[in-house]
C-alpha cells in the first residue's frame, strides 16, 4: 500500500485514506496560501466593496430609507464599485452591493433598500 504525504509539509499521513494533510495546522496553512488574494487589484476591489457595503448597511438599518449623495460621499462611498445591477420591468435601475441596494432619485437623493 502506498504511503500518502501531507500536501503542506510532506510528512507521512496516518489515518483515513482520503486525508490530504497531517494536521489542522498544515491544512490551514495550505488553504491560506491557496486562497490568499495574490493580486493587489482583487484585494483592493474586495476592500472597496466591503467598505461600500458597510456604508449602505449603516445608513439603512431598517431595510428601506432615503439618503443624500452628499451623505454617501462623506461616508466614503465609491459609486464605481457595486456587485450587480437590477432593472425592474418598468425600467428602474437599482445598483447592489451584495444585498444592499441603492436607486438614484431626483435631486441627488438615493433610495436605499435591502434585498430579502
Amino acid at each position: 500500500m502506498e504511503q500518502k504525504q501531507c500536501l503542506e509539509c510532506g510528512d507521512k499521513i496516518v489515518g483515513r485514506i482520503d486525508k490530504k494533510f497531517c494536521s489542522d495546522g498544515c491544512r490551514n496553512a495550505y488553504n491560506n496560501k491557496v486562497n490568499k488574494d495574490s493580486k493587489n487589484l482583487i484585494r483592493n476591489t474586495n476592500n472597496r466593496l466591503r467598505k461600500n457595503y458597510r456604508i449602505l448597511e449603516a445608513l439603512n438599518p431598517n431595510q428601506k430609507t432615503k439618503t443624500s449623495r452628499a451623505k454617501l460621499i462623506e461616508a466614503g462611498f465609491d459609486f464605481n464599485y457595486f456587485t450587480s445591477i437590477y432593472t425592474t420591468k418598468a425600467g428602474t435601475i437599482y445598483y447592489f452591493v451584495y444585498d444592499q441596494g441603492y436607486l438614484p432619485l431626483e435631486g441627488d437623493y438615493y433610495a436605499l433598500v435591502k434585498r430579502e
